[in-house]
């Protein structure tokens, strides 16, 4: 194998660049190259900045197809894993077109947007995620910590025991038993499930089936959209035809649904069909408010100004589901927390009180 193949392997198993990596690589390339720089001796000083082995690993190959005579997008296509269709298009234009600075440019807000993007979504499932791992952690500590130290009290007790305790001293029973079995299905259960997930059948079943869970389905919808406006305006004002510009932008959507809707879309279109007549059909999927925006674009030649006011709206939109789709969980969360902390809690004292007052009785 020679040295470009090397690289390229790992960069395919082990070579991750985290978001702010690609950033911080796409902006300073894009500055470097706006002072005067050649690709070259720009990418050279990417390569002395970067910490990241992978990113490093990324440049050299980057630097040897440009020696070698290739355009910078043409090394990219080996690093879609790292660098999307979306990318290596934009890169691509800006080379043909000569606007590879103000490219890059774009790029780098891009991608920061959407690193923001994913950030909110993230910081939003913390205090739900705490709730639910607090839940979990107290309910064990009741359960493998202090119960087993009363179990025997009760196994002695000459009183009926209530309900409550026989079903938990059932289930610590079962699960001291059969925990290494259970823990053992959890795991293949939960690769098996993952696994799944790359056949695309499967794959494009559990993304239609998201649309039917209320508040999930708006927050997919939403993301899609801020995704898709963001990616056709950028596309379409770098100078791509909308063909290619739909193409590109179905690719860098996750769900499968959209993705198949914009690629039949794509086709439609490049038999002569008006691609907002489309996407309108998808209502589901495509809202009336982005269809209608659209239609008014395509109209008035202002199509790129107002998927960019559609990106914002829809990124917006985002931060007010992400909010009540907390807002319900949050006390969801409490609740089921109460009833796991109570149903432990009174299966443990009730004995104990039954036992007490029996005595001064």
């Amino acid at each position: 194998m020679n040295k470009i193949g090397k690289r390229f392997l790992y960069t395919i198993l082990f070579g991750h660049v985290s978001d702010q990596e690609k950033i911080n690589f796409t902006r300073h390339l894009a500055l470097t190259i706006k002072a005067g720089l050649p690709l070259l001796e720009a990418l050279r000083i990417m390569q002395k900045q970067s910490q990241s082995k992978a990113l490093r690993k990324i440049i050299d190959d980057l630097i040897e197809g440009i020696q070698n005579g290739r355009f910078l997008a043409q090394v990219l296509e080996n690093y879609k894993h790292v660098f999307s269709d979306f990318f290596v298009s934009i890169v691509r234009i800006g080379e043909r077109s000569g606007t590879l600075s103000q490219n890059l440019l774009y790029l780098a807000d891009e991608l920061k947007k959407a690193k923001e993007l994913k950030n909110k979504i993230r910081s939003a499932m913390i205090y739900p995620s705490v709730i639910f791992l607090a839940t979990i952690g107290i309910t064990a500590l009741l359960t493998f910590s202090i119960f087993p130290k009363v179990l025997p009290i009760f196994s002695s007790l000459k009183v009926e025991l209530p309900v409550t305790t026989k079903i938990l001293i059932a289930v610590f029973n079962f699960l001291l038993a059969y925990w290494w079995t259970l823990l053992i299905g959890l795991i293949v259960a939960i690769v098996a499930f993952r696994a799944s997930l790359k056949i695309r059948s499967v794959r494009y079943f559990v993304d239609s089936a998201v649309f039917f869970i209320p508040v999930v389905s708006s927050l997919i919808v939403n993301i899609a959209m801020s995704n898709f406006t963001r990616t056709m305006g950028v596309l379409l004002k770098s100078g791509v035809r909308i063909v290619e510009a739909v193409n590109i932008t179905a690719y860098t959507l996750d769900n499968l649904v959209y993705r198949k809707v914009l690629l039949d879309t794509a086709e439609a279109v490049r038999r002569g069909e008006r691609f907002v007549n489309l996407i309108s059909k998808e209502k589901k999927l495509f809202p009336v408010i982005l269809t209608s925006l659209i239609e008014i674009g395509e109209s008035t030649g202002s199509l790129e100004d107002n998927l960019f006011y559609l990106s914002e709206y829809y990124a917006e939109e985002v931060d007010i589901t992400v909010g009540n789709l907390t807002s319900l969980l949050e006390p969801l969360l409490l609740l089921i927390m109460g009833i796991m902390v109570g149903f432990v809690a009174i299966s443990i004292i009730t004995p104990i009180y039954q036992v007490t007052s029996s005595i001064h009785g």
